[in-house]
């Protein structure tokens, strides 16, 4: 069964304002660019938003927030992007912090149909505020929700028609946890594969959570932060 699409436009076509969205990525490695800027051009707004971080400024999540497109973010990490703290400290974007293993994990059990966990992260902080605590072997737990979204949206490297994806190196990240917990999950890879290319024992997500696959095109790689040092023969010139 093929589930290819033409385009990142297409895969995107029923997306609808108010939506949860659920993104893969980690800075800006592994990011689904291509659906994110499809989404930029549409006439959608109200999203509620998750992903470790929020991108930069001009890139990633930062196209969907220069567009006031995102009403609600449920993030771990929002340090590169200064439109996003703007954002927040003008009251026009509501900001869900979550730790990062928690944030994790609450993608995967919504894939696993487990609607809610208790972790230790977090207890006796901010993190903890309003939910359910309780002691197991003298330790002290807090309840935390599962997510699942209407839409995630996911990058990798190669994938096939039926929707197999393997993720290179450290782009694999949040993308196979995202891929699980969407009602709808669109993949865009930079190769698309023949069916039966990909070795049963290399695929990091089984095509059955994929209901959406496209080749993308033209990725940038950006790095979200240059860092350069001068050698000391460098700084006595």
């Amino acid at each position: 069964m093929s589930k290819v699409v033409k385009n990142a436009e297409e895969a995107c076509r029923d997306v609808f304002s108010g939506a949860t969205l659920i993104f893969g990525g980690f800075g800006l490695c592994g990011i689904p660019e291509n659906s994110i800027v499809a989404l930029s051009k549409m006439p959608i707004k109200d999203l509620t938003c998750v992903s470790n971080n929020a991108g930069v400024d001009d890139w990633g999540l930062g196209l969907l927030l220069q567009n006031r497109q995102i009403k609600k973010m449920i993030s771990s990490y929002v340090g590169e992007n200064a439109l996003f703290e703007r954002l927040y400290l003008t009251g026009e974007l509501e900001v869900e912090f979550v730790p990062q293993g928690t944030l994790a994990e609450r993608m995967r059990a919504g894939g696993a149909g487990i609607p809610a966990f208790y972790t230790p992260t977090g207890v006796g902080t901010l993190v903890a505020a309003g939910k359910e605590e309780r002691e197991f072997d003298g330790r002290k737990y807090i309840l935390e929700r599962w997510i699942r979204g209407d839409f995630a949206f996911v990058k990798a490297w190669k994938g096939d028609p039926f929707g197999n994806l393997v993720y290179r190196r450290t782009a694999r990240n949040f993308n196979p946890l995202a891929a699980m917990a969407g009602k709808i999950t669109i993949a865009e890879v930079e190769e698309l594969v023949p069916l039966g290319s990909l070795d049963p024992d290399e695929i990091h997500t089984p095509g059955i959570f994929v209901q959406r696959i496209f080749q993308g095109s033209h990725y940038q790689k950006r790095i979200e932060q240059r860092t350069t040092r001068l050698t000391l023969t460098q700084k006595s010139r």
